[in-house]
């Protein structure tokens, strides 16, 4: 019988070897399953698939998530956190190598549904993992410290992936991060420790966590669904703009670092100001998503500005994973499943959106008005709901 861990009263630092670990697997999650935004192109062009329909890589990938991440959770709240983490690395591993070797686009979907069922359990147990290892004052920071490596997906391993792919082949980029899975897969051995799931007869004792919780989670949806209509596309878009081919790895790798940066950011405030956090980033996101609607005819302030948005939207994730957890403290990996399922309602519908205007001739004005709107509900319903931020 497991036994559920009361958070140990020690910091980030005392903990900080398998926050990282948790880190380099998020990494990997987040490339996994972001990946084809770098090279729909190039696999599209391989099997012969539109830029509408490639889309739907994103799409399947994220729809596995908003269906399975809560009922994988509940279902294996009692079992030890370790070997789940370990489980999902190993089907990331089988997820990957099937697309790396894929004869027809159905394998490379197939291997998608396979990476998706992982994810769904991936983020629930990782974000449920931080308030286990570090004391409630400093779950922000350590939920910052594991959104590092979530964000280094899109700093190193999307971009580097997409380079790696234009130069040597889309099918090596996959077969790249076959290789981190098993190298995430011995760190996790080696440095996260053990701890128990849930106890039998746990209860939700905090007065208005339900509702707190499905505040926060509304939002998350709202702004994820606005981000990802404009950044599913933002290959295309950037293409569509003068960019070069050879330039969409570098220019991502561009918008990942200030992603870091605006994550840093993000961090040193959501633990003392989570309200003014959230509706600060909510609002200079909006608008940065309105400024790429603005200046796509021209390329190098187009560049600029996606910098910018991509430096905000970075301490996005981190932002939202831990006021859910401060909302919802007496289950910190089912608060974790629902932004893990309504972040993936949202990358799924966004690039829904995106896929019906992409084909249209001013397809960035349009993406950047529907991104933006879906923000700017994100933010209102932050505003509305303030106490559940923390306001």
């Amino acid at each position: 019988m497991t036994t559920d861990v009361t958070a140990p009263e020690r910091g980030v630092r005392e903990n900080l070897p398998a926050l990282l670990s948790l880190g380099i697997a998020a990494c990997l999650a987040v490339t996994t399953e972001m990946l084809p935004v770098g090279l729909l192109p190039a696999i599209g062009d391989a099997f012969g698939v539109a830029d509408s329909t490639m889309g739907l890589l994103v799409t399947v990938f994220a729809t596995m998530v908003a269906v399975f991440a809560v009922p994988l959770t509940i279902a294996t709240t009692r079992l030890r956190r370790k070997p789940l983490i370990l489980a999902t690395v190993g089907a990331y591993l089988v997820s990957n190598l099937l697309i790396a070797t894929a004869p027809t686009f159905a394998f490379v979907a197939g291997g998608r549904v396979l990476g998706g069922i992982a994810h769904a359990l991936f983020f629930s147990v990782c974000i449920g993992y931080v308030p286990r290892l570090v004391e409630r004052g400093q779950v922000g920071r350590g939920l910052a410290v594991v959104a590092g490596g979530s964000t280094a997906g899109f700093v190193l391993g999307v971009p580097l992936s997409t380079t790696l792919g234009a130069a040597v082949g889309w099918r090596n980029a996959f077969g790249l991060l076959a290789v981190l899975a098993v190298v995430t897969g011995v760190l996790i051995v080696r440095f996260l420790p053990a701890v128990g799931g849930a106890p039998a007869g746990r209860r939700i004792e905090t007065p208005g966590a339900r509702r707190g919780l499905s505040i926060v989670v509304t939002s998350n949806m709202l702004t994820f669904i606005g981000q990802y209509t404009v950044y599913t596309y933002i290959s295309v878009v950037l293409l569509t703009a003068g960019a070069d081919e050879s330039w969409i790895g570098p220019l991502l790798l561009l918008c990942g670092l200030c992603g870091l940066l605006g994550l840093a950011c993000a961090g040193r405030t959501i633990d003392p100001r989570p309200a003014a956090t959230v509706l600060t980033v909510l609002g200079l996101l909006a608008a940065a998503i309105v400024g790429v609607g603005l200046s796509h005819q021209w390329l190098v302030v187009l560049v600029i500005v996606v910098a910018l948005w991509n430096g905000v939207f970075g301490g996005v994730p981190s932002i939202f994973q831990s006021v859910a957890v401060r909302a919802f403290p007496d289950a910190p990996e089912i608060a974790g499943a629902w932004i893990n399922a309504t972040s993936n309602v949202g990358i799924a519908v966004g690039a829904v959106l995106g896929g019906a205007v992409i084909s249209s001739s001013s397809a960035t004005s349009y993406l950047a008005c529907i991104g933006a709107g879906f923000v700017v509900l994100g933010l209102a319903v932050a505003l509305i709901g303030r106490r559940a931020f923390g306001g």
